[in-house]
């Protein structure tokens, strides 16, 4: 456990939380899957934190997309392999001699439960650095996050790598009343004939999903 919180850079008070976060339900009652449950839940609130700020133009249904993939089994299950989980775990015979140390679904569960642990333990702020600290250097490498620029953005720096002129955003029309107005946006790009035009209940999202249109009629939405 102390090579554990080293590689942590965090001291548990409580070592039986840490020991209960890596006990597998093949172990025994007092395992991890109740930490699993509230550290899925933590660690959503803390990626979700984080995206809004990393993004702060980017859609909600873009930031849902980007947090689906950065908590996804896989990634947590490589995140717990960085941290050496799989030589802490206390499993049961069945899933010892079946390799569950190293399965996807058991590292990633007690991934979750680890976070739960670091919460309950030290609180929201020593959780969530030790969070950033793994997460942050996710969004700087390709994965299935890393088209993770809004449309906006990648609009523009497809033109820009082209030499061509800016795409420009005009409102065509705000519809409905103070309280539940519809923006309608064009964005004109000199490659296309004619403007596309995106609706949203603000004008930045009308904005975003017109150059997402965009960035689809120029065959460029994968750039």
């Amino acid at each position: 456990m102390e090579r554990l919180c080293a590689s942590l850079s965090y001291q548990f008070r409580d070592t039986e939380l840490l020991r209960r976060a890596l006990r597998h339900c093949s172990a025994g009652k007092d395992n991890n899957e109740r930490l699993e449950f509230l550290g899925d839940a933590v660690l959503g609130m803390i990626v979700s934190e984080l995206l809004f700020q990393h993004y702060p133009a980017a859609p909600e249904g873009e930031l849902s997309r980007l947090r689906a993939a950065l908590v996804q089994q896989s990634t947590l299950a490589e995140l717990a392999r960085g941290l050496a989980l799989g030589q802490y775990l206390s499993l049961g015979q069945g899933e010892l001699k079946s390799g569950g140390a190293n399965r996807d679904s058991i590292l990633a569960d007690a991934f979750e439960a680890l976070i739960s642990a670091l919460y309950l333990d030290g609180g929201y702020e020593a959780c969530a650095t030790r969070v950033r600290q793994w997460f942050l250097p996710l969004l700087a490498r390709k994965g299935p996050w890393s088209n993770s620029k809004d449309p906006k953005t990648r609009l523009q720096e497809y033109m820009q790598a082209r030499k061509l002129p800016l795409p420009h955003y005009s409102i065509r029309e705000i519809a409905g009343r103070d309280h539940s107005q519809r923006f309608h946006v064009d964005c004109q790009v000199t490659l296309l004939r004619e403007p596309v035009t995106g609706s949203g209940q603000s004008r930045k999202e009308a904005e975003q999903k017109a150059a997402r249109l965009a960035l689809t009629q120029l065959g460029a939405d994968d750039d």
